[in-house]
């Protein structure tokens, strides 16, 4: 078809004639010469290719794509000279390509156009026969669906990158290499607000990701040389502003600050845009601030503006994330109400203190400090004026100016300070001398409550490591126990613990013979059925009732009750934990089954549960035949096990929690808050729920410190999407607080005290038209 075309017909194209060499572009050439219709209606161009010679005739349309003259072309070089020079190299592979294959092939590639900016374009071959000299094809514009795909794939890797993120850092600098390398920009930085030793806030260098250029590398240098106030520069004028800015000539913009290195770099323009979220208070907070640079002229064609808004929320919602984890970890840590480190924390101290002292030989105190004459306090004056003596006395332990402690509240009037010397340990045992003695100065002061001078005073009992053990449980045994001998021998003193003294050793076996004959009673206790259940109701916001938990119950031949607090201690240290949970469950499943039968159809029952109960590989078996026996489904028992209990052996108890979920049993985390380790495996944890420990509860809604802590777990719970259960919530004004908060479970004496299940039949049957029924 080109062949018949003749030459006089091409008259008008004198500089063609001339020029090209191959006859069948020639021929060619009046065609390209007009504007096809067809390929305008249908947004493409067509080119044509000779191996041989490398001339090429683009179409108008093809031409206008390429933003080159339409026509004859005697080399690729000048056809694609607007190709960026990277992709041009796999062009000049892509025309081989296509002379050495008859099959169909596609080559895609960016060009820069002065005013219109960065363009995508796909040339795809025509299949061609197997005499036929040239090479043809088709040009098209895929910047829409790039630019789609992009943003696609954009939004869906930074999603994935900052959800679960343990640290920001690393997130956010992979953020940057991805837009960087999706969006085509050069260089990228994020820039964090620091406030420095004098208060004052200022903007630094935190993240950045650039393509492999010296020169790049030398913007990223002076950039990190830098530190900008707010309102100063682009960077401090975005955050200061909260709007975005876009630079369109680095080297002339006289608030860009580094245009001297941007020149150097030949970096040309740039988008700036703040990282900002807006808090539970309506308040705005600027973690931060992004910018990213081009070699090119961005303006016209950017992505990253319609993503800005996205990248920036993801970043600050990352950052508010941690925080909120990070205030959640310190308040594990932190005693409510004297702002010590609190038991579990100073445990977790303690251990890493041995640990250390293993390594390096040093020397180290434990005091043990109790409180004289502060129940009487408490008696007289109220929890108020106990309250009042225990954040003074903790005040005053802060102030102490003797470096090296660490003080820590262990419960009730308990303290301790671990005290590490500083310095020389030959005087050691002088400057322990010298703290102690301000320990009882500092209890001996009175505190005022409401006009009335408090007195009490201490006992303190000191253990030595590595003398007086090598473990935490040693020294503070060791502490304890000197400190037990000062309360019964006049109190207001110290004493160094000595493992020799006779005394010691007379309480010692005076605890363990009290404790045998205890574990002797248990078991016959099991024998002759005087363990007993009660449940407590755990209610929904609408006042109906979610589950039940199943509390055991001990009374004794002549009717005295023994408290599980006292017993169940015990029965784990015999082991007979198992056999009595394994009896707990039987007999509150088989319950559950006649609730159900009674009208209770969904209701569920929450078991506590021993650490070493969840250490044995047979226990899911167990507790699927046990259910399949009542007649319940697995989902209607919730296994139940405190934070304490599940970090002491985690390698063990968690894949046997997992392999119960699997089954379809739910796991709930009891004391939620009291702990620490959990806090960092919580979201890979195979729980359904969480419980909030009822110290946090007690002080609603007066406390800040609790009305904090139990919010950020329940917005912690919400985002993992677990039930959270308050209990212990025992006033109108915690149950109020609690219920603004809508999906918070609730248990505690304010909606029921714990019932019989004959009971609970006859008080909340009711509710549901049952026929009252006592058969057991």
């Amino acid at each position: 078809m080109h062949d018949s075309t003749p030459l006089s017909s091409l008259s008008f194209l004198p500089e063609y004639v001339e020029h090209c060499t191959t006859p069948e572009l020639l021929a060619l050439l009046a065609q390209a010469s007009v504007l096809d219709p067809v390929e305008q209606a249908a947004a493409f161009g067509r080119w044509w290719f000779h191996p041989g010679s490398e001339e090429m005739v683009l179409s108008m349309a093809a031409a206008t794509l390429l933003g080159v003259q339409a026509g004859w072309h005697a080399s690729p070089a000048s056809s694609f000279n607007r190709v960026l020079l990277e992709d041009m190299r796999q062009g000049y592979g892509f025309l081989q390509s296509v002379d050495a294959r008859r099959t169909s092939l596609e080559w895609e590639c960016r060009i820069f156009i002065e005013g219109s900016g960065l363009r995508w374009l796909r040339l795809t071959s025509i299949a061609r026969a197997h005499t036929h000299e040239l090479c043809e094809g088709i040009l098209t514009d895929i910047t829409a669906a790039k630019h789609a795909a992009m943003r696609e794939r954009l939004s869906f890797e930074s999603t994935r990158l900052f959800v679960g993120a343990d640290s920001i850092g690393s997130a956010v600098t992979k953020v940057i290499q991805l837009v960087c390398q999706n969006l085509g920009w050069d260089w990228g930085a994020y820039w964090a607000v620091e406030t420095d030793s004098q208060g004052e806030r200022k903007l630094s260098l935190q993240n950045y990701w650039h393509a492999q250029h010296e020169s790049l590398t030398m913007f990223t240098q002076d950039s990190q040389a830098m530190q900008v106030r707010p309102g100063i520069g682009l960077v401090g004028q975005v955050w200061q502003q909260g709007e975005p800015r876009w630079v369109e000539n680095m080297d002339g913009d006289e608030d860009f600050l580094r245009n001297q290195s941007a020149s150097r770099c030949q970096l040309r323009s740039g988008y700036i845009f703040p990282v900002a979220y807006i808090t539970d208070e309506g308040e705005r907070h600027c973690p931060g601030v992004l910018e990213f640079y081009s070699h090119l002229t961005r303006q016209s064609e950017a992505q990253l503006p319609t993503l800005s808004a996205t990248i920036g929320a993801l970043i600050a919602q990352t950052a508010q994330r941690l925080e909120q984890q990070e205030t959640i970890r310190l308040l594990a840590q932190i005693d409510g109400l004297t702002e010590l480190a609190n038991r579990s924390h100073f445990y977790q101290i303690l251990d890493s203190t041995c640990k250390r002292s293993a390594v390096n030989g040093a020397v180290f105190g434990l005091i043990f400090i109790d409180l004289d004459r502060f129940k009487p306090v408490n008696d007289a004056f109220g929890h108020e004026a106990g309250n009042v003596v225990l954040r003074g006395f903790s005040q005053r332990l802060q102030a102490l100016a003797i470096p090296g402690k660490l003080v820590g509240r262990l419960g009730g009037d308990e303290f301790a300070i671990l005290y590490q010397p500083d310095g020389s340990e030959t005087l050691f045992n002088e400057q322990l001398d010298r703290l102690v003695k301000q320990v009882l100065h500092a209890a001996q002061l009175p505190f005022m409550f409401n006009g009335h001078e408090l007195a009490v005073s201490a006992s303190i009992g000191i253990s030595i490591y590595p003398d007086n053990g090598l473990t935490g449980p040693e020294l503070l045994r060791g502490a304890d126990t000197a400190m037990y001998r000062i309360k019964k021998s006049g109190r207001n003193a110290v004493s160094y613990f000595s493992s020799s003294t006779s005394y010691t050793l007379a309480v010692q076996q005076s605890d363990l013979a009290q404790r045998l004959t205890m574990e002797a009673e248990l078991h016959q206790a099991i024998a002759d059925d005087d363990l007993y259940l009660e449940y407590q109701p755990i209610f929904a916001g609408n006042g109906q009732i979610h589950a039940i938990e199943a509390l055991i119950r001990w009374r004794r031949a002549n009717g005295d009750i023994v408290r599980p607090d006292i017993f169940i201690p015990i029965a784990e240290e015999s082991r007979l934990i198992i056999q009595i949970g394994n009896w707990v469950v039987h007999r509150a499943c088989h319950d559950l089954a006649r609730l159900h039968r009674s009208g209770f159809e969904n209701l569920k029952v929450h078991v506590n549960m021993a650490a070493s109960e969840f250490t044995s590989s047979t226990l899911p078996d167990e507790l699927r035949a046990i259910v399949d026996k009542s007649g319940i489904k697995p989902h209607h028992l919730c296994l139940e096990l405190t934070e304490s209990m599940l970090m002491q052996q985690p390698d063990h108890v968690i894949p046997i929690m997992s392999m119960l979920r699997r089954m379809g049993f739910g796991i709930s985390l009891d004391d939620f808050g009291m702990g620490y380790s959990s806090l960092a495996h919580l979201k890979n944890l195979p729980i359904s729920s969480m419980k909030i420990d009822r110290s946090f509860i007690m002080g609603l809604p007066q406390q800040s410190e609790d009305r904090a802590i139990v919010r950020t777990i329940i917005e912690l719970g919400r985002n993992l999407h677990l039930n959270v259960i308050a209990e212990g919530v025992e006033t109108d004004n915690q149950l109020a607080f609690l219920r603004q908060f809508g999906d918070t479970l609730i248990q505690g004496f304010v909606l029921s005290r714990p019932l019989h299940v004959d009971d609970l039949i006859r008080v909340y049957g009711a509710e549901l038209d049952l026929p009252v029924t006592t058969n057991r």
